[in-house]
């Protein structure tokens, strides 16, 4: 087996191997390696939205020439290129150093979704962000892990609102001849294709490897001309189509995930269904078992000391189901090719009395270990599916909580590291899972700390107006789309960021309930405070556009623009310039609806203070010194818990500052979000939990 990728012929000899850096993901959580391809052409890389491989495709031959000639790029270079080799050859990871009992082991990942960079837009949100940081963190761990998921051609929607706050979706073919995607071949020189089966026929999916550090990622492909037309499309959108599709998507994520597993030779050990999505893996290791003349009991048996199973959301609209007479459409042949009943077959995702095939009752029934997302998810998870075990008490249904955390070189802005190093000592990154090391974080002067989070709430600003003015000129929107997109705002004024998914149950208005007496708070000449407001709704979801609308005409009014603002498109960029540079961190969910929330998370680790409901992880992560708790049983509760925070507690501990400017007890609270939260909301917690509680026996 051989990848395929485009020709960077034109690099010089001297820096050939800038394309190995380009097309491995690792240069995206390395700063240095970032700032060695923004040395090539500054203007490119930001145009690019920093994607090296697209830089690397355009940029002038002799500006490649120049920086093979230039000591300075070069010395740099070279570095990078020794760091990038050591550690991809390194043997003395965490996993070989702690785990060499199980090095012969291998862990399969299945997700729908997959968000590394903005480059491959294959994402929605909160999962593939999760899958993302996954990979990174088992990369730098050493775990052996391979994950497998789905291509997207035309991925997840590019958002625009109108003038009217209507949200255009539009959705753009994702160019892979300048992305890090590679086209996986055989040995002859021939596209590698792997069959699934499909309603009674087959249907090809070619193969695409998205290297990350020491983690490939496969993602499968029906677009290829073997394919119908209408095969063709069925993967062509991120959650697209209706349910027909959605279940045609999943077989090929879960039946086809594990084909192409077997194809490359891969035979894991665990295999780890990240959310109900990928579920039907379990259905393919079953017809493995009986292929070699196994019961289905054994063959149950088999893909339950495989399988582990993480489930994502409390809300009953995340969980697929699919009625029977669309599973006997599809499965009817694949049933009786093992040899078994109708029954049977639909007893494994079908709860007693059900009327629909559940995905996450398929991934109970034949996962080893299941997880919730946080402590509080854990618990409603258990409660939730309790009805699947009435022979134990609530306490003891097998769903055990581990809680989410985030890829710290990912979501930490470059200042922030350059601060760490800087008082934490040059190794800070080898032990962040150490809560003890983050206790230096209060040594650090206030004015030092202070000074970089200006410096990321400016370029968040100019970030922002940016994307305004670059309408204005492109598109010719109005003066009022102009001043709603947040070019009017303040930079020195108290921000509130809120960027999330626009689902009613996030209650993105809850805030705005009381128009009158947010007006006073927002328009204190004295004490300013602006919300930025960023989200997606699916385009299926009319409630949830309607909310946006809502939020938007607000932006746009005269009375409340340059006060508050919607930003466009949210995305990993996006979402780098609001968690580092606003200044509080806004969740507000109906809970116990939050299963975790990991942007709180990543905000924390930038010194941005969280006011939330109690829920997800904050129900961890709130020690009373790190941010504020929103309290309240109903909607009005909950939002003049809101007004009373900002008026009596966060407004004033802004604004108070000493004879430098420096708000030292605003900057007491950065500290505390900073050391309460990295170590123990970090991936590298959380991966090293899955590994001692999910993955081994």
């Amino acid at each position: 087996m051989k990848v395929e990728r485009p020709s960077l012929e034109h690099l010089p000899r001297r820096i050939s191997r800038l394309a190995d850096l380009a097309y491995n993901l690792w240069w995206s959580w390395h700063a240095e390696a970032r700032n060695l391809f923004r040395q090539l052409d500054r203007a490119l890389w930001k145009n690019h939205e920093q994607n090296p491989v697209q830089l690397l495709m355009e940029i002038s031959p002799d500006r490649l020439q120049a920086a093979a000639e230039d000591e300075n790029f070069l010395q740099l270079f070279d570095r990078l290129v020794g760091r990038f080799d050591n550690y991809l050859s390194a043997t003395d990871t965490w996993f070989a150093r702690t785990h060499s009992d199980h090095l012969g082991e291998q862990i399969a990942y299945l997700c729908a979704e997959f968000a590394v960079h903005t480059s491959v837009p294959i994402y929605s949100g909160g999962l593939g962000l999760l899958a993302g940081d996954t990979c990174k963190e088992a990369s730098d761990l050493g775990l052996p892990f391979v994950a497998v998921g789905t291509f997207y051609p035309e991925g997840f929607f590019r958002q625009s609102v109108a003038a009217d706050g209507s949200q255009i979706a539009t959705y753009n073919r994702v160019d892979t001849e300048l992305t890090p995607l590679l086209r996986l071949l055989n040995d002859d020189g021939s596209r590698f294709v792997v069959r699934i089966p499909m309603d009674g026929r087959q249907i090809l999916v070619a193969v695409w490897r998205l290297q990350v550090g020491r983690v490939p990622i496969f993602l499968m492909d029906t677009d290829i001309p073997e394919n119908e037309p209408w095969d063709r499309d069925l993967i062509g959108r991120l959650y697209g189509g209706d349910t027909q599709v959605r279940l045609r998507q999943e077989i090929i994520l879960g039946i086809g995930g594990m084909k192409v597993l077997r194809a490359l030779g891969y035979d894991p050990t665990i295999i780890h269904l990240n959310e109900g999505h990928a579920a039907f893996a379990a259905l393919e290791l079953i017809r493995e078992s009986l292929a070699n003349h196994s019961t289905l009991a054994q063959g149950i048996e088999v893909a339950r000391q495989k399988l582990v199973f993480t489930t994502h959301t409390p809300v009953k609209a995340g969980h697929d189901e699919f009625s029977f007479q669309m599973m006997e459409d599809h499965f009817r042949h694949f049933w009786e090719a093992m040899n078994i009943s109708r029954e049977e077959f639909l007893r494994l995702g079908t709860p007693q009395e059900g009327s629909n095939f559940s995905m996450t009752v398929l991934a109970l029934n034949t996962s080893r270990k299941a997880n919730g997302v946080s402590r509080k998810h854990g618990e409603v998870s258990r409660k939730m599916w309790h009805f699947l075990y009435p022979d134990l008490s609530e306490d003891a249904v097998p769903i055990v909580p581990v809680t989410n955390g985030v890829h710290v070189p990912t979501w930490l802005s470059g200042p922030m590291v350059r601060l760490f190093r800087k008082h934490l000592g040059d190794d800070w990154f080898k032990t962040h899972d150490d809560p003890a090391m983050w206790e230096k974080v209060f040594e650090i002067p206030d004015e030092e700390l202070w000074k970089t989070h200006i410096g990321l709430k400016s370029r968040m600003f100019r970030f922002v107006r940016e994307r305004a003015r670059r309408r204005w000129m492109t598109e010719q929107i109005t003066p009022n789309q102009v001043v709603a997109m947040g070019s009017l705002l303040d930079p020195h004024a108290l921000t509130l960021g809120f960027a999330r998914r626009f689902a009613t149950y996030k209650r993105a208005t809850l805030i705005l309930r009381d128009l009158e007496r947010l007006r006073k708070i927002l328009h204190n000449p004295w004490r300013p405070v602006q919300l930025l407001f960023a989200g997606k709704a699916h385009p299926a979801d009319e409630p949830g556009k309607f909310v946006l609308r809502q939020v938007y005409e607000l932006c746009s009014s005269p009375e409340f623009g340059g006060h508050v603002a919607f930003i466009e498109n949210y995305d990993k960029e996006v979402a780098h310039q609001l968690l580092s540079g606003v200044d509080v961190w806004l969740n507000t969910p109906e809970p116990p609806k939050e299963a975790s929330g990991t942007s709180g998370q990543k905000a924390s680790l930038n010194g941005v203070v969280n006011c939330s409901v109690l829920d997800g992880w904050w129900c961890e992560g709130y020690n009373g010194r790190n941010g504020w708790v929103i309290e309240g049983t109903d909607d009005e509760e909950a939002s003049n818990s809101i007004y009373d925070l900002l008026e009596n507690e966060i407004v004033p501990r802004f604004y108070e500052r000493d004879t430098e400017d420096v708000p030292f007890k605003w900057t007491a609270l950065m500290k505390e979000a900073i050391v309460s939260t990295t170590a123990p909301f970090s991936a590298r917690r959380m991966l090293k939990e899955y590994f001692e509680k999910i993955y081994c026996p």
